[in-house]
């Protein structure tokens, strides 16, 4: 056909190219960005042809561009497009789709999530819960039943001492199961390792307390005991920079001991077992007496290491 514009004969497809090529014209002439440019005019020139624009448009022209005309990489540009239009034929659709994607491209690159910490949180504190920290809650809650026990009726009803030492035993038998059923099912936590040696000083200083303060048994025994697991404790603490004192066989077979004299001291024992239960606290007394003192050597040989092996170290980096 002759005599008719090359636009017209293009139909609404030579129309969009010619309004498209204007636009740039006069965007680059007015320095703004072709890309939001060219998608108003082809979108004032193409009016009822919302697929069409959608498919003829160039690059930084999709309707999945970001702002600037870059289009979002990671969908390959459609994300932000909007059936039956563009995204710029409804004005905030394509930025509240971008947004959303780019939320949905965060928690896919393994960023946390809002409330994932909270979650996570959530978790840690549920896992407190297990068997292992609940017989240490026991054991904690053992303590001033314990006391109660043993001080009831003055101390000296045997029928109350009986009760008192059942609380004492089922604290002992306790303190055997938790750090077991920790280490072997993966139960360990930071509230473990806290209140395990607590319960178990808390039991063992409270029986002591209360049978010196009965008069049962003397208060230099007393001393000794929670002496010296008061101050490996502290000995503990302060060579932990350097390593980590192991539990000895010695020390299991003191607490073992210990366990034992005080549970026959609580217990309204007369005749021969009271004397055997005098030669049981004796073991028990050197034996702690004997392991305090392998555990004095232990951290000043673990505190030289360390200090040796920091000073190597040193001069390595110096050198």
């Amino acid at each position: 056909m002759t005599g008719v514009p090359a636009s017209a004969a293009g139909g609404a497809s030579g129309a969009r190219r010619a309004a498209a090529g204007a636009a740039a014209m006069t965007s680059a002439a007015s320095g703004k960005a072709p890309g939001a440019a060219t998608a108003r005019s082809a979108e004032g020139a193409a009016t009822g042809t919302g697929h069409a624009g959608a498919a003829d448009a160039g690059p930084g022209e999709a309707a999945g561009a970001g702002p600037g005309g870059a289009p979002d990489a990671e969908h390959g540009g459609a994300a932000g497009a909007v059936p039956d239009g563009g995204a710029g034929a409804l004005p905030g659709v394509g930025e509240a789709l971008l947004d959303e994607d780019a939320g949905v491209d965060a928690q896919g690159e393994g960023k946390t999530p809002r409330g994932g910490k909270i979650a996570a949180a959530a978790v840690n504190q549920a896992s407190v819960w297990n068997i292992a920290n609940l017989l240490t809650m026991l054991r904690l809650v053992l303590v001033p039943a314990f006391v109660a026990l043993m001080l009831a009726d003055g101390g000296y009803d045997p029928a109350w001492r009986s009760l008192a030492w059942a609380a004492f035993a089922i604290a002992m038998i306790t303190d055997l199961f938790d750090g077991h059923l920790a280490r072997t099912y993966n139960l360990v936590t930071d509230f473990g390792k806290i209140a395990d040696p607590i319960a178990d000083k808390a039991i063992m200083g409270a029986a002591l307390i209360c049978l010196s303060a009965l008069g049962d048994l003397p208060w230099w025994v007393t001393g000794i005991i929670l002496g010296r697991e008061l101050g490996i404790t502290l000995l503990r603490f302060l060579v932990i920079r350097y390593g980590v004192i192991p539990a000895s066989r010695g020390g299991k077979l003191k607490t073992l001991t210990q366990g034992v004299a005080v549970g026959m001291y609580v217990l309204a024992l007369t005749g021969w077992l009271a004397t055997l239960r005098w030669w049981v606290m004796a073991a028990a007394v050197v034996l702690t007496v004997v392991t305090g003192l392998d555990y004095v050597k232990q951290a000043i040989v673990l505190r030289r290491q360390g200090i040796a092996e920091r000073k190597a170290a040193l001069e390595e980096k110096e050198a």
